[in-house]
């Protein structure tokens, strides 16, 4: 088996923490619904989803209720023949302070193929994000898999970066443009990859993107890497669920070593000589059978030449950060934020 250069076989092995993981009963329920309907529910085996039951079990948060305090929302419809649209949440304190917000375009998670800004639970994580920074949030809808594939999300999460760019007024008056942020969560770390690299080929008038905070991004390849050998089924994550959503990513006939996959790998776009390529805050979780690809992805980023950090939470799961009861859940806000301050006051 060919493994990637700066990793032994059997050291790899070895990093992975011993199954099983202990989680909070709570969490092991939620975590266990959400794995079945994903793996055996709301799949098909022809590679279509069943649409009908999603909207049925993805429980929606409206824009006017709020379960989190002191923070309000809106949202703006950018093309509605593509149901391109984004949540704007502000901290209703925003205007309390002496200068103006930091920006963070959010994206979130889903393999390409679930979930929206209006979702529970991205509604809620986001809303916390913006609290607690405090910040402007933009949280980004994009067209899923399989009805639309590769490059629908990379189109739709630029198109509204550029938007904003060419349309200040549509935020909150305490929004600084000039300290902006791009997030993501799984296939929306995965997104925001690529949209940086867009980004640094374009020309923006107001915007300039500090860093990126890239939660547990989805990449891959066509090897079986350490980890997911170790743990081909994990909470939230499995190797058959992961391999499903990249065929129906993928352009028909493309496998898993394309550019939009495996970021890192032979035919990867190189960002070694992009200048304006931002500094990333990188998540790893223990437990995710993806790890192995997001360190492969923070070590070509450093040989890129490119600013980068790593945060390893060893005894947590993929999505960690959306189980309040999980103590990383509370630990990654602390991080965001110091890494927000830190760049935001860069020149």
């Amino acid at each position: 088996m060919k493994m990637h250069e700066e990793y032994a076989y059997g050291a790899a092995i070895e990093a992975i923490p011993k199954l099983p993981l202990s989680l909070p009963w709570m969490t092991h329920i939620a975590v266990s619904l959400v794995s079945h309907f994903t793996d055996y529910i709301m799949r098909r085996s022809d590679g279509t989803v069943n649409r009908s039951l999603i909207r049925l079990l993805d429980l929606k948060s409206p824009r006017i209720i709020s379960p989190i305090p002191n923070v309000s929302s809106t949202d703006l419809i950018l093309d509605p023949t593509r149901n391109l649209w984004f949540r704007v949440f502000s901290p209703s304190f925003a205007s309390s302070f002496d200068k103006p917000l930091p920006v963070i375009f959010f994206i979130h998670g889903g393999g390409f193929t679930f979930l929206s800004p209006d979702s529970l639970g991205y509604d809620i994580f986001c809303r916390r994000l913006a609290r607690k920074l405090p910040a402007i949030v933009i949280s980004v809808n994009y067209r899923l898999c399989p009805e639309y594939r590769f490059p629908s999300q990379y189109d739709d999460a630029f198109d509204v970066l550029k938007y904003v760019d060419e349309h200040p007024s549509v935020l909150p008056p305490e929004a600084d443009l000039g300290r902006c942020f791009l997030a993501g969560d799984s296939a929306g770390g995965n997104i925001i990859h690529h949209v940086a690299i867009r980004a640094c080929r374009s020309t923006f008038e107001a915007v300039r993107i500090r860093g990126m905070i890239s939660i547990q991004p989805f990449f891959g390849g066509e090897e079986r890497t350490a980890a997911e050998i170790q743990m081909p089924v994990a909470p939230i994550v499995s190797v058959e669920k992961t391999d499903w959503c990249w065929k129906a990513f993928l352009p028909k006939g493309e496998d898993r070593d394309h550019w939009a996959v495996n970021v890192s790998g032979p035919n990867a776009v190189e960002v070694a000589g992009l200048e304006e390529f931002p500094a990333v805050l990188l998540f790893v979780a223990g437990f995710d059978p993806l790890r192995d690809w997001q360190k492969r992805y923070y070590e070509w980023l450093k040989r890129s030449g490119k600013e980068a950090d790593l945060v390893e939470y060893p005894n947590t799961i993929h999505g960690f950060h959306m189980f309040p009861d999980l103590p990383e859940s509370a630990q990654i806000f602390s991080e965001i934020t110091d890494f927000v301050a830190l760049k935001a006051k860069a020149r």
